[in-house]
């Protein structure tokens, strides 16, 4: 008969309460001072009542879903089948993806490597990007990308939750989220206002909470998911004129390490990609002295690629992937390799 996972959540935990007693017990016959060693066996059973505590908890709403879910008896631990899709004539096997901020310079070609290596793609856009968007789409169906887009302000918890019903509603299911929506407002800051820290924190850290929180119920229930999150070499090391851009990379690097404990045992990845100074549209536009400039500063002497950056996130969305989980990948060329 199958066991539930707080069955064997349970039994894992009293399993490991009688290795401790015994232990206990041997190390009593051991030491000469069974005053200090009583002091600290206590401790030692305080932490573990805490860790146990901590290790019921997380498995709370998969207790829930276990007893209650309509469907429980089609759980599986075991990753699912890959999805397959049948979207204007296009029928192909493969998983669903979800990109925040899929219409911009890397979310394209995050899109773009997805959709090759067999995925059906969603890109998300803000309300008055919608024209954008659609152009967007047109040109990318031009070139053989069957991409499909909807709206969404990831700043809203609300509006996130009414995308994620939606596309829940159409896909059956959503195996793989990228969060790279993200914007820029630099300023040192004794001259920031709060609306350029807060508009920041909202659409580049407060959006991977809005999406995720509204994906990973789904997930967890099917027993898989990959989810990559955007980060930026600025938010390792930090900016000049950044502190609200360095803060919400750098909480999104916290927030990828905690998700992904939170989610180890359920068949769930969560990473983090750092890119350094990427060649997009806006970026080459820069007059040639501050392009150079930048350039300099690199290692390898040139900016990264968009596509090179969609490669290490294709890489982390991966099915094989899967012991992969809480760690970043720093695409920057050198610039930056976490050694002081």
């Amino acid at each position: 008969m199958r066991k539930s996972v707080p069955e064997f959540a349970l039994q894992n935990m009293f399993i490991e309460f009688s290795g401790f007693m015994q232990n206990a017990q041997n190390n009593m016959f051991k030491i000469h001072n069974p005053v200090e060693y009583a002091y600290d066996s206590i401790f030692r059973l305080s932490e573990f009542t805490s860790n146990a505590f901590d290790h019921l908890v997380r498995h709370h709403n998969d207790a829930i879903d276990f007893y209650l879910a309509p469907h429980a008896d089609h759980v599986t631990s075991q990753p699912v089948n890959k999805f397959e899709s049948v979207k204007s004539g296009r029928i192909e096997t493969g998983y669903v993806a979800v990109v925040t901020g899929g219409i911009g310079g890397i979310g394209s070609e995050i899109c773009k490597r997805l959709y090759n290596d067999g995925h059906q793609v969603i890109a998300t856009y803000i309300t008055f990007e919608k024209d954008l968007a659609k152009i967007w789409q047109t040109n990318q169906g031009k070139d053989g990308y069957e991409i499909d887009i909807i709206e969404c302000d990831v700043t809203d918890f609300e509006s996130c939750k009414k995308m994620s019903t939606k596309l829940e509603s159409t896909y059956h299911r959503i195996d793989i989220l990228v969060n790279c929506a993200g914007i820029t407002r630099d300023a040192t800051l004794r001259n920031m206002e709060q609306d350029k820290w807060h508009a920041v924190l909202d659409t580049n850290l407060d959006s991977v909470f809005n999406v995720t929180r509204n994906f990973i119920n789904g997930m967890i229930h099917r027993g898989y998911g990959r989810i990559i999150n955007i980060s930026s070499v600025n938010g390792q090391k930090g900016q000049f004129g950044q502190t609200n851009y360095s803060t919400a990379k750098a909480g999104t690097i916290g927030f990828s390490k905690s998700l992904a404990l939170e989610l180890a045992d359920s068949g769930i990845t969560v990473n983090t990609v750092c890119p350094g100074y990427v060649g997009t549209s806006m970026v080459e536009t820069l007059p040639e002295e501050i392009k150079n400039s930048i350039i300099a500063k690199i290692p390898m002497g040139r900016l990264a690629k968009p596509a090179e950056v969609a490669a290490a996130v294709a890489f982390l969305a991966d099915e094989n992937a899967g012991y992969i989980t809480g760690s970043d990948i720093s695409v920057n060329g050198g610039l930056f390799t976490g050694v002081a």
